[in-house]
């Protein structure tokens, strides 16, 4: 007797392009206002204190700005 295998789930990607993209940029800009705040303070909790929000602030900003 063969078990047969279920039937695989379409293939869904876990981010879309648009999704992943906003996310990308976002990841780039706070890793870049947090180097910039480390080479002018030289704290890194002040490059956090300034990347963090940068990426949050960007990536709700890109979301509406870069379309589907």
């Amino acid at each position: 007797m063969s078990v047969t295998p279920p039937p695989a789930p379409d293939e869904v990607p876990l981010l879309t392009a648009h999704s992943a993209l906003v996310l990308l940029m976002a990841m780039f800009f706070g890793v870049v206002m947090g180097v910039l705040t480390y080479s002018s303070v030289g704290g890194i909790a002040s490059a956090l204190l300034a990347g963090l929000p940068a990426f949050g602030i960007s990536a709700a900003a890109l979301h509406k700005l870069v379309g589907p």
